[in-house]
């Protein structure tokens, strides 16, 4: 805006100052024709060039403001007419630039998404962003009412739970854990545990058995029985390591069959959705849900978490750019639905983009509007008045050459 200015006084000053050159000019000369006839050219040339300096000086400032103050008709036509500029740079941008065909065509060769993906790859630019959503969420969680938004989010978590079927869920659940083996290994590392504690317990095992059997049994007799048993158990255990055996056939069977009724029968369903209503209703789970938010809460506001959440925020808008430049696919479903969005959003509202620019223009006041006006095509109204200048005196040195030649 500075710059503008300065540049506005100096288009000024040189309009100014060719003008009072051609008044030196005509006063010189008017002296100087007695003795130097020709001179009479040099003076027609002069005296046409502040006329016609005069003359662009009073049409260029009449657009703006009266003319040495004097309310001439049909002067200061900018600020006698700021209505009629409102509506019509509202008419000329809904008409010119927010009409849905030009829309399209001006919006079909823009890499808005590219744009982006390059300005989010440059420098710090993923950092900061990452640091200013961070910082906005954590604004925007300590300005929400902490009781009701924990009221909230403890009832959406509660509809949330009380919406998803118990049973199909428990069954889907399942399925992955038997599909990725979890189930199994948890067998195996059952049947670990049992072999492990027959082994590390076997002594106990021999003073509980001895206890059990009749005095008049010799120990050493107990012993043997005890031993004999914890190594049967031992065995059974390990051929049960065995995906052919009978009881690794049995329990797969029983977990499919299990599966698949979790997910059918009435009756496993309504079994499902009645634990999980005494669950719901159950004060412990009650008190644990109302205490989530604020657990994650108090977990957000922590500085070590802020800091996590900038970095994972990052790295996501890092591997969206690149993903984005490197996926011209990508990048132009990308631009056909910003093109859609804008197309959607922006043209059937340009009718009132209009009336708010002409609003915003009508809230002006008269020196602000006719500033900003100025500033924007007065240095080369001031080059009119230069070429006004030149091209009068020009057109004066013609005329009266005509005139003395004929």
């Amino acid at each position: 805006m500075e710059e503008r200015r300065r540049a506005l006084r100096r288009a000024r000053t040189l309009a100014t100052s060719l003008l009072v050159l051609m008044l030196a000019i005509f006063i010189a000369t008017s002296v100087g024709v007695k003795h130097w006839p020709w001179l009479a050219y040099v003076r027609a040339f002069a005296e046409a060039g502040m006329i016609g300096a005069c003359a662009d000086w009073f049409a260029v400032v009449a657009l703006f403001r009266h003319p040495l103050g004097i309310p001439i008709p049909h002067t200061a036509i900018v600020a006698n007419s700021k209505e009629r500029i409102g509506v019509a740079i509202g008419r000329f941008m809904a008409n010119n630039f927010l009409s849905p065909k030009v829309l399209a065509e001006r919006m079909r060769d823009v890499d808005i998404s590219g744009w982006a993906a390059r300005w989010i790859l440059r420098g710090d630019n993923a950092k900061n962003v990452a640091q200013r959503a961070t910082s906005s969420l954590n604004q925007a969680l300590v300005a929400l009412p902490r009781e009701d938004l924990n009221a909230f989010l403890s009832g959406a978590v509660r509809g949330g739970i009380e919406n998803v079927p118990a049973a199909p869920f428990a069954s889907k659940l399942l399925s992955l854990l038997w599909a990725h083996g979890e189930m199994q290994a948890l067998a195996e590392k059952l049947l670990d545990r049992a072999s492990m504690t027959l082994a590390n317990n076997r002594e106990t095992i021999r003073n509980k058995v001895s206890r059990r059997t009749s005095r008049l049994i010799p120990k050493w007799i107990d012993g043997m029985v005890a031993d004999k048993i914890i190594d049967g158990v031992m065995r059974i255990l390990d051929e049960m390591r065995e995906p052919s055996h009978p009881w690794r056939i049995e329990m797969t069977s029983t977990v499919e069959q299990l599966i698949g009724d979790l997910a059918v029968k009435p009756e496993l369903i309504e079994k499902g959705e009645a634990l999980k209503a005494k669950m719901l209703a159950a004060p412990a789970v009650t008190s644990q849900i109302d205490a989530l938010w604020v657990r994650i809460e108090n977990r957000l506001e922590a500085p070590e978490t802020q800091a996590q959440l900038t970095r994972v925020i990052e790295r996501l808008l890092v591997n969206i750019g690149t993903r984005i430049q490197s996926d011209d696919h990508l990048r132009d479903s990308i631009n056909r639905w910003l093109r859609v969005a804008v197309l959607r959003t922006v043209a059937p509202r340009r009718t009132e983009i209009a009336e708010f620019i002409r609003n915003v223009v009508e809230n002006w006041d008269i020196e602000t509007l006719t500033e900003r006006i100025e500033l924007t095509v007065g240095r080369d109204l001031q080059y009119i008045r230069i070429n006004g200048t030149i091209v009068g005196g020009l057109v004066g040195l013609i005329i009266f050459a005509v005139t003395q030649l004929f």
